[in-house]
Order: C-alpha cells, then sequence, then structure tokens
C-alpha cells in the first residue's frame, strides 16, 4: 500500500513535476517546482496556509508521482505538456484557445508570395499579425493582390523558371510572369518591398501613386479605369481606420489585463504588432476564487503561449508573476530571440495595460452569462451524460457512427466527431463498404469499425504526428441498438481495443429516445441538456452519412434488380427509385402507379410490373 509518509521522505531536492493521483487512478493535479521535495510536502502539512481548493485536493489525493528534470525551463514545458495531455480536473484549463491567421509574405524564397496562413514559422519570411477579424484580413490580401501583379502560384524557384507558359493570371493583368522572365527580380522585389510597407502602416506612399494613377485615367477619359482605382483608394483608407491605436514604439508586444468575478476570469489581450493594436481577443477562466492574482497570471501565459504560434518581443502584463525569470528564458527558446516579461507602474504602457483591464471587465459583464450558457451546453451537457452512464471519466471525445445504403447497393458509413460537446468537423471521416455485400448494416458498422482501428494502430505505432485516426475516442456512440454494440464489441476485442460503447436508441417515430449502455437502457430527461447533445450527435451522424451516400450514388450507376427489366435503363431507374424511395414499393406498384414517374410509358411500366408478378 502507498504510504504518503514514507514517500515524502524519498523525494529529492531537484526540480520537477509532480502529479497527484485518485483513488481511482486518475491524475488530478500537475503541477511544478523549483525543489520538488519542499513543494510537494506543502500539500500534506497543515499548517494552515493551504487554500480551500488545496484542502479539498488533498483529501482525494492517494498516491503521487514525480518526474526529475534538469532545469526550471524543462519542468514548465512538461508541465505544460502533461496539463495538455491529462487535462486535470484541479488544473485550470484554457478551454477557448485559439490559432490566429497571419499573413506571410514569402521572402524566403525567389519571387515572393503573399498568402494568409495559420502556422508562424522561423523559416525568414515575413508575417504580420495576429489578426482576429478573418473578413478584414481577407479583404486585406485580396486589396493588395489587386494593386500588384504579383504571384499565387506555388512554382519553385528557379527550378521551374521557363518551364511553362504563363497562366491565366498573366492575361488578366494580374501577374507579371516571373516564372516566363517577363519581369526580373529588382522588378518584382520592389512591388513587395511596397507590400511590406503597406502591412507596416505605411499607406501615404501608394496612396499618391494611385491618386496620380487615377488622375491620369481621368485625364485620357478612361473613366471606368480611373473609378477602379477610385476603390482601391477607398478600401486603403477604410483599411486605415480598422488598425485600432498607434503607439509611438515598433515592437512587436502582447498586452495582457483581466477581471474577475467570484470563481470566474476574464482575460484580454491586445497584440500591438508594428506599433499598432492590430486584434484583441479573450478569454474565460472558470474555478479560480481560491487563486492569487499573481497565480491566475501566471497560468495564463504558461497555456497561451504553450499553444500560439507566435510570441513577440515583449510582454506587458497587469500583475507580476512569480516564475517570470524562468518564463522568460522558456518563451526566449521558443522564438530564438530575447522575451521580456514587464509589469509598468506608469507611463505609455500602463495606460495600454488600464485599456486592456477596462476591455476585460466590459467582456466580463457582456459575455459571462452567454459563455456559461454555451458550457452548460457542452461541458455541462457531458457531465450529464456521465453521470446518467454512471462513469467518472470525462467524456472530451465522441465519436459516432452510422450505415447508409439503398438496398445494400453503395453502402456507405460515417464518422462524426464531438470535442468538449462541440462538432469537430476536421476530423470527420467517410467510408465506402468495401468487403460487405447487400444490406447488412452489422457487418458495414465492423468493416467501418476495423478500419477506422487499425489505422489507430498503424498511425500510433509509427508515429504518425498528423495522422487521420492517431486519437482514441473516450466514448464511442452507435446510431443503433444491441445488435450493433454487440457487433462492434467484438472487433474491438479482436484488436485489443478498450474503448466504452453506447448505443442511442430512437422510439417509433425515429426520434432519440436515450442510451443502451451496459445492456439497460438510460433515459435522460428530454429537456436536460445532456439529452439534447445526445440528439445532436444522432441527428449529425445519421445527416453525414446520409449525404454522403446521396453523392455516391450521383456518382455511380445503382445496381439493383431493375438491371434485369426490358426497358429499364439508366434514366427510369433512378426515375423509379426516387419516385417510389425502395424496390419493395416499386414491386407492390399497380401499373397506373408506375405511369405516375415521368420517363415511364405504358410498354416499360407493363414490364416491370410483370417482371415482379412473375418472379414472387
Amino acid at each position: 500500500m502507498f504510504n504518503i509518509e514514507e514517500e515524502l521522505k524519498k523525494i529529492p531536492k531537484s526540480p520537477g513535476v509532480y502529479l497527484m493521483f485518485d483513488k481511482d487512478d486518475i491524475i488530478i493535479y500537475v503541477g511544478k517546482a523549483k525543489i520538488l521535495k519542499n513543494r510537494v510536502r506543502q500539500y500534506f502539512r497543515n499548517n494552515g496556509q493551504n487554500s480551500v481548493k488545496v484542502l479539498s485536493m488533498v483529501k482525494k489525493i492517494v498516491r503521487f508521482e514525480y518526474i526529475v528534470t534538469n532545469t526550471e525551463v524543462e519542468a514548465l514545458i512538461l508541465e505544460n505538456n502533461l496539463i495538455k495531455k491529462y487535462e486535470p480536473k484541479y488544473n485550470i484549463r484554457l478551454k477557448d484557445d485559439k490559432t490566429y491567421p497571419y499573413i506571410k509574405i514569402t521572402t524566403n524564397e525567389m519571387f515572393p508570395r503573399v498568402f494568409i496562413t495559420r502556422k508562424h514559422k522561423n523559416d525568414k519570411a515575413k508575417y504580420f499579425g495576429p489578426f482576429t477579424n478573418s473578413l478584414i484580413l481577407k479583404n486585406s490580401v485580396e486589396l493588395i493582390h489587386s494593386i500588384f501583379p504579383i504571384r499565387t502560384c506555388h512554382l519553385k524557384f528557379p527550378r521551374d523558371l521557363g518551364k511553362q507558359r504563363p497562366c491565366l493570371n498573366y492575361h488578366i493583368g494580374k501577374c507579371k510572369a516571373p516564372c516566363n522572365y517577363n519581369i526580373d527580380e529588382k522588378e518584382y522585389n520592389q512591388m513587395i518591398n511596397k507590400i511590406i510597407d503597406f502591412f507596416n502602416g505605411k499607406h501615404t506612399e501608394i496612396l499618391k501613386e494611385l491618386e496620380e494613377q487615377m488622375l491620369k485615367f481621368s485625364d485620357d477619359l478612361e473613366f471606368e479605369k480611373a473609378m477602379e482605382i477610385r476603390d482601391k483608394i477607398f478600401d486603403i483608407k477604410k483599411l486605415e481606420e480598422n488598425q485600432l491605436v498607434e503607439n509611438t514604439e515598433t515592437n512587436d508586444r502582447d498586452i495582457i489585463a483581466f477581471a474577475r468575478a467570484d470563481y470566474e476570469a476574464m482575460f484580454q489581450i491586445f497584440f500591438v504588432r508594428g506599433g499598432k493594436i492590430v486584434g484583441r481577443e479573450h478569454f474565460m477562466l472558470n474555478n479560480v476564487e481560491h487563486m492569487t492574482r499573481n497565480e491566475l497570471m501566471e497560468d495564463f501565459i504558461k497555456q497561451f503561449y504553450s499553444g500560439t504560434p507566435f510570441i513577440p518581443k515583449e510582454i506587458i502584463l497587469q500583475e507580476e508573476i512569480e516564475d517570470k525569470d524562468i518564463i522568460e528564458q522558456w518563451l526566449s527558446s521558443i522564438k530564438e530571440l530575447k522575451v521580456t516579461i514587464t509589469t509598468p507602474k506608469k507611463g505609455e504602457k500602463l495606460k495600454l495595460v488600464e485599456m486592456a483591464y477596462q476591455n476585460a471587465l466590459i467582456s466580463l459583464e457582456r459575455f459571462a452569462d452567454r459563455i456559461k450558457k454555451e458550457q452548460q451546453k457542452t461541458i455541462g451537457a457531458l457531465e450529464e451524460i456521465s453521470n446518467a452512464l454512471n462513469i467518472k471519466k470525462y467524456l472530451k471525445r465522441i465519436e459516432s457512427y452510422d450505415i447508409s445504403n439503398t438496398q445494400g447497393i453503395e453502402s456507405v458509413g460515417s464518422m462524426v466527431v464531438f470535442e468538449d460537446g462541440k462538432p469537430l468537423r476536421t476530423d470527420y471521416r467517410k467510408f465506402k463498404i468495401k468487403y460487405v455485400n447487400g444490406p447488412n448494416d452489422y457487418a458495414s458498422m465492423q468493416e467501418i469499425i476495423r478500419r477506422r482501428f487499425l489505422r489507430y494502430i498503424k498511425e500510433t505505432q509509427e508515429k504518425y504526428i498528423d495522422g487521420k485516426f492517431n486519437k482514441m475516442p473516450d466514448i464511442i456512440f452507435l446510431d443503433g441498438g444491441k445488435g450493433q454494440i454487440s457487433a462492434v464489441s467484438k472487433v474491438l476485442d479482436e484488436l485489443g481495443i478498450n474503448v466504452l460503447i453506447c448505443g442511442m436508441v430512437k422510439d417509433n417515430n425515429h426520434r432519440t429516445r436515450g442510451l443502451l449502455f451496459n445492456n439497460k437502457e438510460i433515459e435522460l430527461k428530454k429537456t436536460s441538456e445532456g439529452f439534447k447533445l445526445i440528439t445532436r450527435i444522432q441527428d449529425e451522424v445519421h445527416r453525414f452519412a446520409i449525404e454522403f451516400h446521396r453523392k455516391a450514388r450521383e456518382k455511380a450507376v445503382i445496381r439493383s434488380v431493375l438491371d434485369d427489366i426490358d426497358g429499364v435503363g439508366e434514366k427510369r431507374k433512378k426515375a423509379l427509385l426516387k419516385h417510389f424511395g425502395s424496390i419493395d414499393k416499386i414491386k407492390q406498384a399497380e401499373i397506373e402507379q408506375l405511369l405516375e414517374v415521368d420517363t415511364m410509358n405504358k410498354k416499360s411500366a407493363e414490364s416491370v410490373y410483370n417482371f415482379f408478378r412473375k418472379h414472387n
């Protein structure tokens, strides 16, 4: 049996990470320490200094583990990774972290391109952003391409120089065709330099050039061209208005402040790039009532910058943080440049922090109720489902499967994914049934489950980083009952995959009724968020399967008994299936009913009618 007092004596005086486990062997807290021995012992000392939250957590700890690291920075990185992986109950989590778009100018290649990206790399290209208004960002890039005839292709230079004819963009005046030596590198780069100036906020020179062009077209009585230039000038001036606040300093920096009320804290972050505030974003943190302001700020910094692709040279904070030096080292190692964290007491920087705080306060008042309702629909709904199924595991990732076919023809399967109660459409998958003949939903379901988890095994073993199937669900929801669950369980047992399986049961009207779990039907209140989430999942997987099947039918010739009837070709076959909906209804139809189909005449109707009467 695990003896905490004995284990405390064994802890080394080294930096590292510690993990706290409850009676179900679930990790409930992950922390880091400069000196592991001192930090872990603090939890179990009854000296009256621990918060209510810590006291509550300590009561649930039955054992702990620790990982020794060489430095505090290594401990910080490991702590972040483990919190993301295990999502412990007593660690606050930044649930709504986002990946922001940037404008990328590929100055690291010959004849650079300009486009939008969500990945910020150390590749010697130029990046502008992040931007929080995608519409303004898209308009900016479109405006640049309308003013400057630069390339948008993916050709590699000098490898592809002179190897093909100029594309359509050249012929309509939207590209100078560097691929065909129609512009030299020096002249092309002059355009790129003007674009860089443009995104640095230096619009004056471009506006001057455009105004000169507009006047020239007007003098030459080319009024349509003059109006086009006028519209571009208007767009640039409109874009200037959206660059919110100008600062005298030009360093990239983030300004972070928060407002708190009871157990919630709303963080506001302003992104300053090239001396201008180009965007802002807010984040809500829950269960923070027992944390100090310094602890809150530090936890936010660690979580936010472990997930964002860009780190500025300076981060300006509302509150001091304890591990400032360690976090600066960590961020500097990621950026490969010196990163400074400051907490201003006066001057211009303090005014920026106060502005961020006021916006955080406004966001807290405005969005708190909406965010709570949204979380109740998602996280709250998941908790209701877990309680109904009597399981303690957080159902972060739900995968749901369904089969669709027409009389066993063109059978397809669908997989939809919900993470944290929301659809994750990037992880949806489609399956064409390859090995099952005829309308056998059980065998078809077994096939797609086997293919999905064989891919999981392969991608896990071969350590695919961006594999399509390398994530494991916390539970599988099947659109069906005992038969579907039994069929899928056999496949998973064969593959050695251990995952919870649940059936989504429908009533006689084909509406969601409840769940089938461990051979018991479980009903939730129809007004509960848990029931509504199950309904959304069931409707979504069914919609996705039907949509895929419909497209498959349109692309392929539907093979059926109708192919054996004289006088029934492809058009009549499709028309019959569309009109009646199934082979069985066509079999039962009288000649008068068959003649209601647009493509049918009396001879073909009699042929269909006699065929089915003959073969009955």
